[in-house]
């Protein structure tokens, strides 16, 4: 049963969060007896249990295995082929979520069922009261985010296939949703729903721009999309401004139902506003843009855990000094946690070493985990493959920092490469344009996510040396860009939707080093701990002093000169 609660009573919501933090035990069961009590006749289930009581808890933890997506992706599949739901599920599954994570370059899918989305939309409403607990006033005005849908695909089942904020803002519970005071929007919900990212990002930033006085916060859902927003900003900010002087919309906006909502927004010429914008934006330097155009703002709210900590510092330096908050941690597979504290900067390793299995409440405070989830809608017993690491509890719920996502090396949006990706795609290009006929041997290379500039993209120090001798290389131009592209056309699905779709990502890029460089870099890792005895070259980079090792001795640079492929095939996220 889904709790409920009205949203615009903080007191109550609180409450409900302190109920269920403080029963978090007998909740935790009382959940996982109803999956199942639900699902126990699903055929997955079946065969591990072999009709055993449905109340059986033990039985399941000792019977189902732990398992990760490829285990179960036959059984999705199947659904998205048009067999019955009750292969996972006693509810009818309405729809597949994608994932940005991947199986053999394709995006994950995951199960959804009508039930599912109510309670997603309950987690949404908890946000609230946690806010008014921290910031006053939110009632007093509005939020300018910067929302997003995604295109969605049609499996042979007749099942959508999308991501699940796609999803959500698609939804009824989004588009009907009852008023809330402490959660009013500058962007109208035409443009949110708009296909076209580039007319739903204009429209939404023009909304934004003429309600400025009466906005309180500003966000986006990831740190990497709040900051092309501002590029963008930064790119169209005088054309905006002509459209809030004259009080029209730029003609390359054809998308009606943005064009009729965003002039019921401007209502008219506002020769002064325009006048005000246009000389903030002016200024040489952007330091403290977003609280220069939004004064009243509080917050900024975006995602800036795990990968998108790296976006950091550039937030602050548009912010000045607006305090950076991440609600809530959520993925397709379910949504898991309300944050309870701002925003703190931290830096974790990754000490996890063991395979036992906890339940939620019994967690250690400072020891890493990786998530296990057992759902309603058909995961059971389903490796997230999420690490975090346990900070405290709050009454009886532990309380978890993201540190990162498990083999992940390189991420700059929804992208995420593991090290096994990227030896598939650097070997690929070293087959195809390094031996023949440059006769180039690649001695050792590394990465790293360079988010200096909107977009971020990749970088890939190689060490490159001819076969037949020691003297520094001859590159050339052409041959090290045809690597670049081989390399990106080798990167699976979503990161190639990413640059070649939603332009999220910049072209891949190949530093050359001339040689010792990475004999140096291994100095440098043993000088900081390392053991030379157990050194491996990284295949990722994140010091300072490892980057300025590898920059200052760079060679040769050279960027990807195409596009890379892409195409939905008919899973498009």
């Amino acid at each position: 049963m889904i709790p409920s609660y009205d949203p615009n009573d903080t007191e109550a919501g609180l409450k409900l969060l302190e109920d269920i933090t403080t029963n978090a035990e007998a909740i935790q069961e009382q959940v996982l007896h109803q999956i199942l009590s639900q699902n126990s006749g699903t055929q997955y289930l079946q065969a591990f249990l072999e009709g055993e009581s449905d109340k059986d808890q033990q039985s399941f933890k000792n019977k189902v295995p732990v398992v990760n997506y490829d285990d179960i992706k036959p059984f999705i599949q199947r659904i998205a082929d048009g067999e019955s739901s009750d292969i996972v599920s006693s509810q009818p599954i309405t729809e597949l979520l994608t994932s940005s994570g991947t199986s053999a370059g394709k995006p994950k899918l995951m199960p959804s069922t009508a039930e599912e989305l109510e309670r997603k939309t309950f987690f949404y409403s908890m946000l609230v009261p946690v806010m008014n607990k921290y910031v006053n006033g939110l009632d007093e005005g509005k939020g300018m985010y910067l929302l997003f849908i995604k295109p969605e695909i049609k499996t042979p089942s007749g099942l959508m296939a999308r991501p699940v904020l796609t999803s959500y803002y698609k939804s009824q519970h989004f588009r009907n949703r009852p008023f809330n005071k402490y959660n009013v929007y500058t962007s109208p919900d035409q443009t949110i729903l708009c296909q076209d990212s580039k007319q739903s990002m204009y429209c939404q930033l023009l909304c934004g721009l003429v309600q400025r006085s009466h906005v309180l916060r500003v966000g986006a859902v990831f740190a990497s999309a709040f900051l092309r927003a501002v590029k963008f900003l930064e790119d169209h900010y005088k054309e905006l401004c002509a459209d809030i002087r004259t009080g029209t919309v730029t003609s390359w906006i054809t998308e009606p139902a943005c064009r009729d909502s965003v002039l019921s927004v401007l209502q008219g010429p506002n020769q002064e506003l325009a006048d005000e914008i246009e000389s903030e934006c002016a200024e040489k330097s952007w330091e403290g843009i977003l609280r220069r155009l939004w004064p009243k703002a509080k917050y900024v709210e975006v995602i800036v855990t795990g990968s998108m900590a790296q976006y950091i510092p550039t937030l602050e330096f548009y912010s000045g000094g607006l305090p950076l908050v991440s609600t809530m941690y959520a993925s397709s597979e379910c949504y898991f946690e309300i944050h309870f504290a701002l925003h703190s900067n931290t830096d974790d390793d990754d000490p996890l070493k063991e395979d036992l299995i906890v339940d939620l409440v019994n967690v250690e405070v400072g020891r890493y985990y990786e998530i296990v989830i057992t759902t309603f809608t058909g995961l059971y017993r389903y490796r997230v493959g999420d690490i975090l690491k346990v900070t405290g509890f709050h009454n009886k719920a532990p309380q978890f920092r993201f540190v990162q996502r498990r083999n992940v090396v390189l991420s700059i949006d929804t992208d995420k490469t593991s090290e096994e990706d990227l030896l598939n795609a650097v070997t690929q290009a070293k087959l195809n344009h390094l031996q023949q006929p440059s006769s180039l041997l690649l001695t050792e290379y590394t990465s790293y996510a360079d988010t200096s500039s909107i977009p971020g993209h990749y970088v890939l120090f190689w060490e490159l040396k001819p076969r037949h001798n020691n003297e520094p290389p001859e590159l050339e131009d052409k041959t090290m860009e045809l690597c670049c592209s081989e390399v990106e056309n080798c990167l699976d699905y979503v990161y190639r939707r990413c640059r070649n779709k939603d332009k999220s990502i910049g072209p891949l890029e190949i530093r050359v080093v001339s040689l010792g460089t990475f004999d140096l870099l291994m100095d440098f890792c043993v000088s900081q701990g390392s053991s030379v005895n157990q050194y491996k070259t990284p295949r990722c980079v994140k010091s300072g002093g490892a980057l300025e090792i590898l920059d200052s001795r760079v060679i040769g640079r050279f960027f990807s000169q195409r596009v890379p492929q892409w195409e939905p095939l008919g899973l498009d996220s």
